[in-house]
């Protein structure tokens, strides 16, 4: 898989771990413990995002 598609399929993962939170959030008696397992996922995929991106953007000196 080439980064630019690893890249992708993560940004896709992002937003749909962004709809289901906001999906819970919506829930008459929203689950906090998916929630939290919800919000965990995101941030590690949001690190990771961060981490191939930022990966290409280091400063030469």
């Amino acid at each position: 898989m080439s980064m630019s598609a690893l890249i992708y399929k993560l940004t896709v993962v992002h937003g749909k771990l962004d709809d289901a939170i906001r999906h819970e959030h919506k829930r008459r008696f929203p689950d906090g413990i998916r929630l939290l397992r919800l919000k965990k996922l995101r941030l590690a995929v949001k690190d990771r995002l961060q981490s191939l991106v930022g990966f290409g953007r280091q400063e030469r000196v």
